[in-house]
């Protein structure tokens, strides 16, 4: 299955900020962490519709969903699943009294930071986060799942042509430099 323009770059940019180890390690610590902080206070906002409850945290999940699948179906549905359950786990600590519910989000939330960060020092690369904030925090939810996948070797002809796209990228800066 050939993946679509959008995606590899994403992918492939992505990638390139993250090939140590234990920054991939890092950031699949942080990212969820950081989602879960953030999901908490949303949960906070919500209505009944038909007899179900709503909050924001399942419309902002519900958004990046609807992003996600147009990049890619399969790691949309499972971001899906995973962010659903983040969120279930959120609405549980938000219906915490807000000292306990607030602190938990907010340790949660620059916690995760605090985790980023590190894992780049020892990469030894910039954070997305610091160049383009807005697109950082829409696509890492996102590469949290595709890593996931690059775990468990699954769709391996992918991260190989992701890789290769970095190594040329690398080579032509070399060759410019």
């Amino acid at each position: 299955m050939k993946a679509n323009n959008r995606l590899m770059e994403m992918l492939t940019g992505y990638a390139a900020a993250h090939q140590n180890p234990v920054n991939i390690f890092v950031h699949m610590i942080g990212i969820p962490t950081i989602m879960f902080g953030a999901l908490i206070p949303l949960t906070w906002l919500q209505v009944e519709v038909s007899g179900i409850t709503v909050s924001l945290a399942h419309v902002l999940v519900l958004g990046f969903f609807l992003f996600y699948l147009t990049l890619d179906k399969v790691f949309a549905g499972v971001f899906a699943v995973f962010a659903l359950l983040v969120a279930q786990f959120s609405a549980w600590v938000g219906e915490q009294p807000i000292a306990v519910s607030g602190t938990i989000a907010a340790a949660a939330f620059f916690g995760g930071y605090v985790l980023q960060f590190i894992g780049h020092a020892v990469e030894k690369s910039m954070p997305v986060l610091v160049k383009h904030p807005i697109q950082a925090n829409l696509a890492a939810p996102f590469f949290t799942v595709v890593e996931m996948f690059k775990i468990l070797r699954l769709r391996d002809d992918l991260f190989t042509e992701v890789q290769d796209r970095i190594a040329a990228q690398r080579n032509q800066e070399a060759g410019s430099a």
